[in-house]
């Protein structure tokens, strides 16, 4: 078998429009095809304003600088995240401070976020995982309470929902990631979603090196200057003529990821039913973009077999997050040896995910799940 972990999604229209960049004779961002795909996302997501990026991490670092942190500001945030969420944090000035997740949708657990917000919190920085959201009502009810900021970090839920709103519109700003292993890909890109008037001016400024180009390219000012901090985020308009392409095709692929799932829910049901291992779930208040799939082995023994025997017979599949909390560079430079996060640990040493991407085939799933029966008998 010859069943890769990820394979990125192109349709053949894609050449085309990379073409007509290529002759329009701006490559560089800002330009016909960004501004389409911007409207695209505010009108396909319902947000009033969405700024793209040159990556997920990118839309994180400008969300983090629009909240001015100082120095001792604290951001809470789940430690079972890809790295960018702390980075973007610890390089605009602040201190990320790791929450644990719920054993339900591995999310961030409400009551511990609670327990350890203080007078320096600055914000709180839910993850949307394998397009599940967070409780974002809740987290926005603690946020109002502590007069504090919300910024989603939904790299994983581009056209995904809870409670009927698109994950990353709800807090006051949101990080989209439209990198190679995502739903809906350029190859490297992200966005930053607001409904904020005010900010979204000044993430212009900031994804701009700074300076207020975009008022300059509106005719609000006659000239350009330097006004602010900032760096080079915006995205080129090639990696938006492929990003705009994949809009086109955003049902196709939403579709096609649906049915998967349901397959792997479907074929693997009984051995979560004789304990073997444990299914994703999906709460009610949640409408999936079916991100990624995984399951849970009972051990990290367990899971490693299954991983070695399924990558032996050609079959893509990985863990996922080392967490943050013990990593490395968090006990060395954070200081957080003795740091512990039961659950969260207990999730990334048993979490298996399997191919996901729309051109999986039915057969390979079939054979997916079979081998997996095989090694778990």
């Amino acid at each position: 078998m010859n069943i890769p972990f990820n394979k990125p999604f192109l349709s053949n229209n894609v050449l085309a429009a990379i073409q007509r960049v290529l002759e329009s004779g701006k490559l560089s961002g800002d330009g016909a095809f960004c501004q389409q795909v911007e409207q695209r996302i505010e009108q396909l997501f319902h947000v009033r304003h969405a700024l793209l990026t040159t990556s997920g991490t990118h839309a994180l670092e400008t969300a983090m600088m629009l909240l001015n942190l100082q120095p001792g500001d604290e951001v809470l945030t789940p430690s079972f995240t890809f790295v960018s969420t702390a980075n973007a944090i610890i390089r605009c000035g602040g201190k990320p401070v790791f929450c644990e997740i719920n054993n339900r949708t591995l999310t961030m657990d409400v009551r511990d976020t609670e327990r350890k917000i203080s007078k320096r919190t600055k914000a709180i920085v839910p993850v949307h995982y394998a397009g599940v959201a967070a409780e974002m009502d809740e987290l926005c009810a603690l946020a109002r309470a502590h007069r504090c900021w919300v910024v989603e970090d939904a790299a994983q839920g581009v056209n995904a929902q809870y409670k009927n709103k698109f994950l990353g519109t709800i807090g006051s700003l949101g990080a989209y990631s439209f990198h190679d292993t995502k739903n809906y890909i350029c190859g490297e890109g992200g966005a930053l979603l607001t409904n904020d008037e005010q900010l979204a001016r000044r993430a212009e400024i900031i994804r701009e090196k700074g300076t207020n180009r975009s008022n300059f390219l509106r005719g609000e000012v006659d000239k350009y200057t330097w006004v602010d901090l900032g760096s080079s985020y915006v995205l080129s308009e090639i990696l938006a003529a492929v990003l705009n392409d994949q809009f086109d095709d955003l049902e196709t692929i939403q579709r096609r990821r649906e049915a998967i799932h349901r397959s792997y829910m479907a074929g693997l049901v009984e051995l979560e039913q004789q304990e073997k291992i444990r299914l994703p779930i999906i709460p009610d208040y949640c409408s999936s973009n079916y991100h990624l799939f995984y399951i849970l082995l009972p051990t990290e023994e367990r899971r490693n077999f299954l991983l070695n025997q399924l990558k032996a017979v050609g079959i893509g599949t990985t863990f996922h997050y080392i967490p943050l909390h013990s990593s490395p560079y968090a006990q060395k430079v954070l200081g957080l040896n003795d740091f512990k996060l039961p659950v969260t640990d207990t999730i990334s040493s048993t979490l298996l995910r399997l191919p996901m991407y729309p051109q999986l085939s039915d057969d390979d799933v079939h054979q997916v799940i079979e081998q997996i029966k095989k090694n778990l008998h």
